[in-house]
């Protein structure tokens, strides 16, 4: 376990986790970004529970970290926020990634972390609700659960099961983003998608929670979707 994960271990639990261990998909989108990425003013866009916050706050030379949440209130985050003694740094807010209140071009980098597929698969949410928010030369950076290949039959089957029913429609391949993110920047943006190493445990930790959900994402990997599924990283650098 590498040291600035092992850190947080206390929240790798059920009360905490919202799904494959985001700990993991964070430092991995974090270590294998490209060179020149500055974090100095940071969106968490979909913080959750703001621990991606902290952890961006913690672990890179952010000055200050914006983290945005649909869900969680934004109080409920401060608390946690304040706990880590990090409230002159972490900025929590309650709001719509569709209706963000910024300046355009406020951000050096937006970081999103098994969020964005939630809100971003649409045609005219890049180029329109989040690429306008960063700085010439910033980086949108995105990891999301996603596709190593389309399931057919039986797979098929039970991956829309898995997923149930519309949100199998949130799970695509590298290349299915790759078309979708050059068509949304007109070409006029460096695009680059990885797929993440830290598959494996990051599934495992998240069985390993306890949560209801996560013995049942369980039992779905272990009939086939393990196979098909994986987690993807994305850069994006404006301009």
């Amino acid at each position: 376990m590498a040291n600035n994960v092992a850190k947080y271990k206390k929240y790798f639990t059920k009360d905490y986790l919202m799904g494959p261990n985001s700990f993991r998909l964070l430092d991995e989108l974090i270590r294998r970004s490209p060179r020149g990425v500055r974090f100095d003013r940071t969106l968490d866009l979909g913080c959750g529970y703001a621990l991606t916050s902290l952890f961006l706050a913690n672990e890179t030379n952010a000055k200050h970290v914006y983290a945005f949440d649909l869900w969680i209130p934004a109080s409920e985050n401060y608390v946690r926020i304040r706990d880590c003694g990090l409230e002159g740094k972490v900025i929590p807010i309650h709001g719509d990634a569709m209706d963000m209140p910024f300046a355009h071009g406020y951000f050096d980098a937006i970081v999103s972390v098994d969020a964005y597929h939630y809100f971003g698969c649409k045609s005219g949410v890049f180029s329109e609700k989040i690429l306008p928010f960063v700085k010439e030369n910033g980086y949108v950076m995105i990891a999301v659960p996603g596709l190593k290949t389309q399931p057919q039959g039986e797979l098929k089957h039970l991956f829309e099961t898995w997923a149930e029913g519309e949100d199998s429609e949130l799970f695509k391949t590298a290349a299915w983003w790759e078309k979708l993110l050059k068509i949304e920047t007109k070409g006029k943006c460096h695009i680059e998608i990885k797929e993440a190493d830290c598959y494996d445990i990051a599934w495992q930790e998240w069985f390993a929670s306890g949560h209801e959900y996560g013995l049942r994402d369980k039992a779905f990997l272990d009939k086939g979707l393990h196979d098909i599924l994986n987690f993807l990283l994305i850069y994006v650098r404006k301009g």
